[in-house]
């Protein structure tokens, strides 16, 4: 796992905590705050993700 896909886990994490926080004092800004903070963290896994694809195709490219 590298830096971006952590980041993106714990940024989905955080947006859960809001969103759920939002709901539960009835708080809509702070839910919709909630939900952008996780759709941002799935992009930066998702960056993660290619990043880590990337490294493994080269690295294995390069072996031979």
């Amino acid at each position: 796992m590298n830096d971006e896909q952590t980041k993106g886990s714990l940024e989905q994490l955080k947006g859960e905590a809001k969103k759920q926080f939002g709901k539960l004092t009835d708080n809509e800004s702070m839910e919709a705050e909630g939900r952008l903070d996780k759709g941002k963290g799935k992009l930066h896994e998702k960056a993660g993700d290619v990043k880590e694809d990337f490294s493994r195709a080269y690295n294995n490219n390069s072996r031979d």
